[in-house]
């Protein structure tokens, strides 16, 4: 078992409502909507991990994107620049507390990396 867990994705999609029926309809996957441009899935925990369908702005490219769980989402982005990848979305803060930055591996692909809000 890997000790850094995936647990969210997101669909960046231009068509947002299609995107929503085609994920519905071949997966049962249900969605809430989180805000204009932002619809998660009430999915999650023993059915699987958490996601959401982005709204796009037009003209910005569609994606799917996986993120993983680390305790430090700086020294995760310093350790994956050693090992050739791109820090495309420098480390920030939501207003809610969570930790999260976008990488590019050394083979292209798109990744995040993210920490949880501190409870309490």
């Amino acid at each position: 078992m890997s000790s850094t867990p995936v647990t969210w994705f997101e669909i960046g999609a231009d068509r947002p409502d299609e995107a929503e029926r085609f994920y519905t309809d071949l997966f049962g996957w249900a969605f809430e909507a989180q805000g204009p441009a932002y619809r998660q899935t009430v999915a999650g925990g023993e059915q699987g991990i958490g996601g959401a369908i982005r709204t796009l702005d037009a003209g910005s490219p569609n994606y799917a994107i996986f993120y993983a769980q680390v305790a430090d989402v700086a020294e995760t982005c310093r350790r994956a620049e050693a090992a050739g990848a791109t820090v495309v979305v420098p480390p920030n803060t939501t207003p809610s507390g969570l930790v999260q930055a976008r990488l590019r591996d050394p083979f292209g692909n798109l990744l995040g990396v993210f920490t949880p809000p501190a409870a309490g």
